[in-house]
């Protein structure tokens, strides 16, 4: 009761001398000196009456001419977004937004609406609802911290689905050797943890194709479940790091459509394990340089067809320093069929070339995917590679808008050339 009179009285009393907030006179304050002791005797008689003791009377708080308003905490971001959407944390995994330094559930929310246009022959002009991304985070302790990103999400018949895209906790032992368990992003190459499901952190309005999630017809395994570590290596003025990850690895049977979940979260289908290595450097010398690569292993089950043992070698260097990016990234796709002397090596890259001008940000990128038309596993995706450039414009530090041009060349179908438009934006 006594705040509630107490803000009433601040509020009113500059009003009524035709005042802003936080702007008092010298007779406001003793006015309002006045005032506050009136509240503390108000208080007592109220207690005198009921029977009970007076309160001790609180030191009424100076209220000076520079007075002002307190500050609002607002949640910390879930990762600053550098202009050029450079990495967050320094891991390369965990997985790669930073967590709270305040103990507590934090939330951040993130979405966009969008506007697709092309002349593909059959396909329609159409706005589209982006997913809504619940991300949330959790500092247990000083070593154990908790990452969660829920999304509900629409598919092409216009149905919306739940996803729990990461659940994670992290053990921090040092800077050197970090623990994560649970459903990660795993690290293969850099785009896939410097890149999360918000658009809003995107330079561009989608993910290259080569790293599209599984569920939006990827080819990669950007999900694991299982555990991981990873950490700095004393390497100087290098800054090395590693990350090593084991887990289910993705359902070979999702590559036909057999399944709905790509992802392997309760039950894996055969007792081998996918495994990942990932090294990369960020040297002191050369702010906004990284570079690295990464190995990742496993061995599918088709339901018809012999096994395939998998293997997905990736380079890149990325150079982001303040207001500029410039990233390029390779891998191989290697596919051994089992029983006989047949190896198909599926290729791809994209290049990322932006540069900030105040709020926009102009941008340019290629993509290539090239993958044989007998290939087993992925042989109807074929060759496909364009252009798309665009202009991203932020509002501020929570909305953005892209406007982007696209071209799509694939191999025995005629070219398509479209434009898409975004608005993105957390909260």
């Amino acid at each position: 009761m006594k705040r509630s009179l107490l803000a009433l009285l601040l509020l009113t009393v500059p009003v009524a001398f035709g005042q802003q907030p936080g702007s008092v006179s010298n007779d406001d304050h003793q006015l309002i000196q006045q005032l506050l002791q009136r509240v503390q005797d108000l208080e007592a008689e109220v207690q005198r009456l009921r029977g009970g003791a007076p309160p001790t009377p609180a030191p009424v708080p100076a209220v000076t001419a520079a007075a002002q308003p307190p500050a609002v905490q607002t949640p910390a971001p879930p990762a600053e977004r550098k202009p050029a959407g450079m990495p967050a944390d320094s891991m390369g995994g965990m997985h790669n937004i930073p967590l709270p330094v305040t103990e507590g559930l934090q939330f951040r929310g993130f979405s966009d609406i969008g506007f697709t246009d092309s002349d593909q022959k059959g396909a329609h002009s159409t706005f589209t609802q982006g997913s809504f991304n619940l991300f949330m985070t959790s500092k247990l302790s000083d070593r154990v911290s908790v990452l969660a990103e829920l999304l509900f999400e629409y598919d092409p018949t216009n149905a919306i689905h739940t996803d729990l895209e990461r659940m994670l906790i992290n053990y921090t032992v040092n800077d050197y050797l970090n623990f994560t368990g649970g459903r990660f992003h795993t690290s293969i190459g850099y785009y896939n943890t410097a890149y999360h499901h918000a658009t809003w952190l995107l330079t561009t309005v989608n993910r290259p194709f080569l790293f599209s999630f599984e569920d939006q017809g990827g080819i990669l395994p950007t999900h694991n479940v299982g555990v991981a570590a990873n950490g700095l290596i004393p390497s100087g003025p290098l800054g090395l790091h590693w990350v090593a990850e084991m887990g289910n690895g993705r359902t070979s049977h999702s590559v036909s459509g057999a399944v709905a979940e790509p992802v392997q979260i309760m039950q894996d289908e055969n007792s081998r394990k996918s495994f990942n290595f990932a090294a990369f450097s960020r040297p002191v010398g050369v702010p906004g340089l990284q570079s690295g690569f990464s190995v990742y292993a496993d061995r599918l089950y088709p339901t018809v067809g012999p096994k395939v043992a998998e293997t997905i070698w990736d380079a890149y260097v990325t150079y982001h320093p303040s207001g500029f990016e410039f990233t390029n990234e390779a891998l191989v796709m290697r596919h051994a069929i089992e029983g006989s002397s047949q190896v198909f090596h599926n290729t791809g890259f994209y290049s990322i070339l932006s540069k900030n001008f105040g709020k926009y940000r102009p941008y340019f990128s290629y993509e290539y995917l090239n993958i044989a038309r007998n290939e087993p596993v992925w042989g109807s995706v074929g060759l496909r590679h364009g252009p798309s450039t665009g202009l991203r414009y932020d509002f501020n530090e929570s909305v953005a808008f892209k406007l982007e041009y696209f071209r799509l060349m694939r191999r025995g179908i005629v070219d398509v050339n479209g434009i898409r438009t975004q608005i993105a934006f957390t909260f």
